[in-house]
């Protein structure tokens, strides 16, 4: 699926209530997770046992 077609298919989604500031919510949401996955992808990314870690020491 093209980016364009991820991002309408995105919009029809939501709710027809949805503000501007919803939609720009979660098209920024999506694009976070697919710059993400593309990290991973590209082996960039964290063991998670360093994962782990980290949370535990934000959240001590």
């Amino acid at each position: 699926m093209s980016t364009k077609e991820l991002a309408i298919k995105t919009i029809e989604d939501l709710p027809e209530s949805a503000t501007w500031e919803d939609i720009e919510e979660k098209i920024r949401f999506i694009s976070g997770v697919e710059k993400g996955m593309n990290s991973l992808d590209e082996g960039k990314g964290f063991p998670i046992d360093e994962v782990e870690a980290m949370i535990e020491e934000w959240v001590c």
